[in-house]
């Protein structure tokens, strides 16, 4: 347990941004009044720590912005709580794959100055498991870079996090990209591509790995910029995905927000976003090349992952499992026993899945 519990966070996640995005997502939002305390403290450490960012920038220029990636990622597709994390912990064993940390979310512009400082103070804070599920938490280990792209740009779906108002709005233009203008998709090719580089240089990695639920309805910008990239997508039972969606953003959203939303809105856009995200996943998912898209129901993952894990290396023509299965069978040797949160669903669940949802439980055959 780190010395301070997420659920009672004196700043958010923007500490880490620079200043720049730091304005560009509060410019001409209002700050309910509960919340402006958190927002001024954190607004005066981002604008401390914004001092530092020239330094990396420097850094970056001169050893990585010419560099060009070696491969095209591996994307890990899927709806909040589909299981991308664990699949995204298996295939983070092979050492070849470079990934965004869990420090690298919080302080994306102090990754090749001060890391070391600030990384242990980070240790130091942070608790030792997520809140939602008790899957771990480190500084190193894998995270989903959606986060560390809210501290480097105001164009990502993450905003709702802050602003949990406008979480309709940030989805049709950061999450599908339906409304995005051209400026702002130019920002997120340069700030994604920025962002891999300085990950693959961090963990040693030659090409990076990649699991963001977001980028589930990014899939056309995604094979445009990389053309040959793989992708990995996780489809669970949706009736436990509403259930955890709802748990996970409920617990999660209370520390970082600056703005107040219902409970019932909330689940109100949980119901939406999850349908928007899938019919725009389902809409573009055939731009993919040939041989470069797994679907994969997390059930069947779970059930046998040792088996499914060498399937997709297979499946996408991705090398080095041979070199990684000893690392990956260690890992999955030691999460054996983890206990996952038990659901039950009541009517009412049922009911606004079935509702709402009804296309994704015909389409992957899901039934009570």
């Amino acid at each position: 347990m780190g010395l301070i519990e997420f659920s009672k966070l004196p700043v958010n996640t923007l500490v880490g941004a620079d200043w720049a995005t730091f304005k560009g997502i509060t410019k001409g939002r209002e700050i309910d009044k509960g919340y402006r305390g958190k927002y001024r403290l954190t607004k005066c450490v981002c604008r401390l720590l914004s001092t530092l960012k020239p330094l990396q920038d420097r850094r970056y220029k001169k050893m990585l912005a010419d560099k060009p990636l070696e491969h095209d990622p591996v994307f890990i597709l899927g709806h909040w709580r589909s299981g991308t994390t664990f699949v995204h912990n298996v295939f983070s064993c092979d050492k070849h794959f470079g990934y965004n940390t869990t420090y690298q979310t919080v302080f994306p512009h102090l990754m090749m100055f001060g890391q070391g400082f600030f990384k242990k103070t980070m240790a130091w804070l942070m608790p030792d498991k997520r809140p939602t599920d008790n899957m771990e938490l480190s500084v190193d280990l894998p995270q989903e870079e959606e986060f560390a792209l809210a501290n480097m740009m105001p164009c990502t779906y993450y905003n709702f996090w802050f602003l949990p108002k406008y979480m309709s709005e940030y989805c049709d233009r950061f999450l599908t990209f339906e409304d995005i203008t051209q400026e702002e998709l130019r920002t997120f090719e340069e700030v994604f591509v920025k962002l891999i580089k300085i990950s693959l240089w961090n963990t040693h990695g030659t090409q990076f790995l990649s699991k963001n639920p977001p980028h589930t309805g990014r899939v056309r910008e995604l094979v445009k910029m990389f053309p040959d990239a793989k992708f990995i997508y996780l489809m669970r039972n949706p009736y436990t995905v509403f259930e955890s969606t709802r748990s996970f953003f409920t617990n999660t959203i209370k520390p970082l927000m600056l703005e107040d939303i219902s409970p019932e809105q909330l689940e109100s856009n949980i119901l939406d976003i999850y349908m928007r995200l899938y019919n725009r996943y389902e809409a573009d998912k055939h731009l993919i090349p040939e041989g470069n898209l797994v679907e994969v129901k997390f059930e069947d993952f779970e059930a046998d992952p040792s088996r499914m894990t060498a399937g997709i290396y297979a499946k996408l023509r991705i090398p080095g499992y041979d070199a990684a299965k000893d690392s990956i069978e260690a890992y999955l040797n030691k999460k054996k026993g983890y206990k996952k949160n038990a659901y039950k669903y009541d009517s009412r669940t049922v009911e606004l899945v079935e509702q709402h949802w009804a296309k994704a439980l015909s389409d992957w055959n899901y039934k009570l």
